[in-house]
This record gives structure tokens, sequence and C-alpha cells, in this order.
């Protein structure tokens, strides 16, 4: 007899979970049953896309083998290949609506401007939903940490769009610099190309009207109300205060990643930035922050500094003539007490200075597992709870610390050293600062 007190019935995702673990198990080879990469449509995702358009098609078609069972943009023009290549999708232009309304989506993928990551992001995981979210995690400092916070409590599979953190080349630099390949690190040094949109500029006058295919208010999202200008978008708000985070947060998350994965990084003690010429509408035209760390367990204080704007640190005596470092897109130096090590853009061809050395460099053995792909490693954990490497705990970290870099930006008039109080996320050397760690939201759009 069936105890009635005890039946209960179970969830989709608790079946998708359960075949996906006992998928290793099972007796028949499932390419026997439906063909060789034969997925059953019951163990598919049914995923909603929150915007489609640039990146944001990338990351749809990114998680392809799921079900795509939603789109959301606020733009028509931008989001019609998506609409075109999932045909059989449902479509939305305010995600509150989606996911207040669509009851069967397992999972998110989140591609808007940074503003609005936050706001998506945590609502879908109040209502159980995993989050894939591309970087910068958040617009502010107290968003990641938020976003962090609830991704523990709610145990769902999260990440972080920033794909050179799934490479080869961040799991060389951490196993070579792990097994004291140049000795201590204790400085290190990031640069960009970016920005390669426009900053440092003033709020444009002119008052354009708004394309037929483009909600404009819904695109402002939780940012305050101002008239539309093709100033804005679809790329250019990256450079705006309301919108974006500058060349540091749109880059940080791929550059930044190495050391601070390498090196083991959480809070910095303090920050400093400068800049040329900054204003209360974008981020300046090039800048230089300074962040201190301390030292972690065996691991040395280090200074780390992001160079962008055309910017970059001084050039290492180990370069040859007309060598270049780094990458067109830009890179990273690691300078510690046997040596140098730098690399490209998402850390790519990570090489030993001088290049001479890597003849007798004998490589350590690959401890760190190789991943399928930033997607790929998180739908895996959807299913099955595996963990992931830029999981919101790690990315939330690394975005608090681009941010604070943001925010030393907007106060580098003061000529302060920012002194950064971590676990209780404030400055506490200078108030003004503190303002810039949250921000207010629209009504309607809070998190």
């Amino acid at each position: 007899m069936i105890d009635k007190k005890k039946k209960r019935s179970i969830t989709r995702r608790e079946f998708i979970g359960k075949t996906a673990a006992a998928a290793a198990f099972t007796i028949v080879p499932r390419y026997v049953l439906g063909g060789n990469g034969y997925t059953a449509p019951s163990d598919k995702l049914n995923m909603a896309c929150i915007g489609v358009g640039g990146m944001g098609y990338n990351d749809t078609v990114g998680v392809n083998s799921e079900n795509i069972y939603a789109l959301c943009d606020v733009d028509d023009e931008r989001a019609a290949k998506a609409y075109e290549k999932f045909p059989k999708a449902k479509l939305y232009k305010d995600f509150r609506v989606l996911l207040d309304q669509e009851k069967e989506i397992d999972a998110v993928t989140v591609s808007t401007p940074d503003h609005t990551h936050a706001v998506a992001a945590m609502m879908a995981m109040k209502m159980g939903k995993h989050a894939y979210v591309q970087k910068p995690l958040t617009h502010t400092v107290q968003e990641a940490r938020k976003l962090a916070e609830t991704a523990r409590v709610m145990k769902v599979a999260t990440q972080m769009g920033n794909q050179g953190h799934a490479g080869e080349g961040a799991r060389l630099i951490n196993e070579w610099i792990w097994s004291g390949a140049i000795g201590d690190v204790y400085e290190a040094h990031v640069w960009t190309n970016r920005p390669i949109w426009p900053q440092g500029i003033d709020r444009p006058k002119e008052n354009p009207v708004v394309p037929s295919t483009l909600d404009w208010d819904l695109w402002q999202g939780p940012a305050p109300k101002r008239p539309y200008h093709p100033a804005y978008l679809p790329f250019s708000w990256r450079g705006w205060l309301d919108y974006g985070t500058g060349a540091l947060g749109d880059m940080g998350a791929h550059l930044m990643d190495q050391p601070f994965w390498a090196l083991k990084l959480g809070d910095p003690v303090s920050v400093q930035a400068s800049s040329s010429p900054i204003n209360d509408e974008t981020y300046p035209q090039s800048s230089m922050v300074t962040y201190q760390f301390p030292a972690r367990k065996s691991m040395v204080p280090v200074k780390l500094v992001w160079y962008d704007g055309g910017l970059r640190p001084p050039r290492p005596e180990e370069l040859e003539d007309g060598e270049r470092m780094g990458d067109s897109g830009g890179g990273v130096l690691f300078v510690g007490t046997k040596g140098k090590l730098s690399c490209g853009t998402y850390g790519r061809d990570p090489v030993l200075l001088p290049k001479a050395r890597m003849k007798d460099f004998d490589p350590p053995p690959k401890t760190i597992p190789r991943s399928p792909g930033i997607r790929e490693e998180w739908i895996v954990a959807c299913k099955t709870g595996s963990p992931t490497t830029s999981n919101f705990d790690y990315a939330g970290k690394l975005t608090e610390t681009m941010l604070l870099g943001c925010i030393a930006l907007r106060v580098a008039d003061k000529h302060t050293t920012l002194q950064w109080d971590g676990p209780n996320m404030r400055f506490t050397n200078l108030d003004k600062a503190n303002r810039y760690i949250d921000k207010k939201y629209r009504k309607g759009w809070a998190l």
C-alpha cells in the first residue's frame, strides 16, 4: 500500500538531474538507441535566453544542445537573427513577464547590457532557475555580492561568461605559477586595447525618434530615464556610467581573471586610480588602476596594475627589440622572484620571459581538469550538480574587484588611495566612494 503522506510527484528538474546522474550506469549505451551523440528530449533543459542580439546570439547558439524554450529581447531588429534560427521559441520583450509566465523554464542565459544583469539573474535564481550571465557579472559591487549569496542559498548552477576561463592557457598559467616556475609572484600588470567605443564625452542634446523595433523604456530597465539616442546602443553603452562599466568592466573579466585565479586573490586592501578627464556621464578615455592584495596562505602580497586607453606597463628588459608582449587585444605580465611570465588576451599563449627559457622548461603535470567550454561546463552543472569554475562565488569576487577600480576612477579627483574593508563592503577612509557601491533602481526593477 502506498503511503499517501510520503507520496509526491517528481519535478521535471529532479528527473533531468536523476537521469543525467544515472547515465553512467545505463546498461544499453544511448547511441545504440538514438544514434551517436543522441540526447533524449527528456534530458534537455528548457532554456530561456534573455538578450539575444550580439554576444547574446552567441550565448543562445552556445546552449543549443538544450531546448531553446523562450527568447527575450527589447529590440526586434537586433534579435531577428535569433528569432529566425529558433522559430519554435516563445518570444518576449520583458524578461519579468517571461519568468513570471513560463514555469517550465529550467535555466536562463542573461546577455543584456551590464545594468540589467543583476535584476534578471536575481529574479531567475529566486525562482530556482540556473543562471549563466555575461561578463561583467553585475553593474555594482553590491549586486555582485548579492548574486553570489543568492546562488549559494538557492543551490543553483551558475557561470559567468568569461570564456577565457575555460581555456587551456588559463590552466597552464595556474599550473606553471603553482609549481614555482617564476618563484613568488609579487606583481602583475594587466592591459587592454579598450575602449573601442566613445568615452570621456558628455550626454548628447539631440532627441531623435526611437526606432519602431526598440522598446526604449524596457532597454533602460533599472537605470534613470533619459531620452533615446543612438549614442547609447547597441554597443556604445559600455562607456556610459548608467549602463556599462567601461574598459575595466568589459575586459577585466578576461584579463584580470588570469592573475585573480592563478594568484588566488580575494578582497584587495586598497585601490587607487588615475585617468584622463572624467565626467558624470562616461568613463575616461584612458586610465590606470593600482590594487594592493594581502598575503594569502603561502603566497606573498601582490600589487596588480590595470591599464587601458593606450597605456601599457613598462616594457620588460627580457623582451628583444621588436618583440611584442601580449597580443593586439592586451595581455598580462606576472613578475616573480625567479622570473616573469606573460600571456595574451583570454590567457592565450602563455610564455616564460625571456622566451629562450621555454627551450629548457619542463612543464609540470596538468593537474587542473580541462573544460569542455564555458557554456558546456555550466550545462553539465545544471544537470548533475557538478562544480563550475567561474561560478558566482568566484566570478562575484572577481567582479567586485573590477568594479572597485571603476569606483576609484569616479573619485580620482580626491587624490586618495581607497582603503577597502571587503567583509563589511565599505571604504574606510572616503565616505563619498561608498555611494557608488550600490545604485538606485527605477520602480519595478529592484533586486
